[in-house]
């Protein structure tokens, strides 16, 4: 991927589609990090809400960082009760994130199904119970973001500001080792990743700043909970 920012409007795509794409495992068919899916996909969410300029942060002392909404409400379908639920007061970035995750699983998988990025198919289980199977697309969308993820944690390539933003929320949540088949897992990989969290990757121009400082908020969130999570 050679975009220079995490802008939506520039991708076509939303932040949180290509997260969840790249922790899809084409061996199993399933998605990995199910225990903190929803809080890396509505922090993907609030990500792009930021690049978009649609959302922002502040300091609001011992109460902490609150989350507000700017600008107007956002077209896409998916960004908009994110956008609604923060445009009502500003809120703590841990009670955003278990508000508008939860709902964002099946919308983002049934948009990636209808993209060709994924495939969905029906069968029944032992003959009988009738389940889901995914698969990976035939857009080479998957490819790219997992070709780009590993050029930066193995090979030591500068990632350009969307691949440095999958990396950070993957990373802080846990879900980079369930990666290994195709991005070797290591000391390294993992110091690497964590680099990335913390790195000064988007602060070329201000709305960039901004999705850099929310990044490492909700970087610095993900990872708490999944500590407590997977304890």
């Amino acid at each position: 991927m050679t975009d220079d920012s995490i802008h939506t409007q520039r991708t076509g795509t939303l932040l949180a589609e290509d997260v969840l794409l790249a922790l899809f495992d084409p061996s199993s068919g399933t998605i990995a990090g199910e225990n903190t899916l929803f809080y890396v996909l509505g922090g993907a969410v609030l990500a792009d809400l930021a690049s978009t300029e649609q959302a922002s942060s502040e300091d609001a002392g011992i109460r902490g960082v609150r989350i507000h909404a700017e600008g107007d409400a956002p077209d896409d379908a998916l960004l908009r009760p994110a956008w609604d639920y923060i445009s009502e007061k500003p809120r703590e970035v841990q009670g955003v994130l278990a508000a508008i995750g939860p709902n964002l699983r099946a919308p983002l998988l049934d948009r990636l199904v209808e993209r060709g990025h994924l495939h969905r198919s029906e069968h029944r289980a032992l003959g009988v119970f009738p389940t889901t199977k995914l698969s990976e697309g035939d857009t080479g969308r998957r490819g790219e973001i997992v070709d780009a993820m590993r050029r930066a944690l193995v090979d030591g390539e500068q990632p350009d500001p969307r691949t440095a933003a999958i990396i950070a929320l993957v990373s802080a949540s846990g879900g980079l080792p369930t990666l290994h088949r195709e991005i070797p897992w290591s000391g390294t990989t993992a110091t690497r990743a964590k680099e990335i969290e913390r790195s000064d990757w988007a602060a070329d121009a201000a709305a960039a700043a901004v999705t850099r400082t929310m990044i490492a908020i909700i970087t610095n969130t993900l990872a708490a909970t999944a500590v407590i999570t997977n304890r």
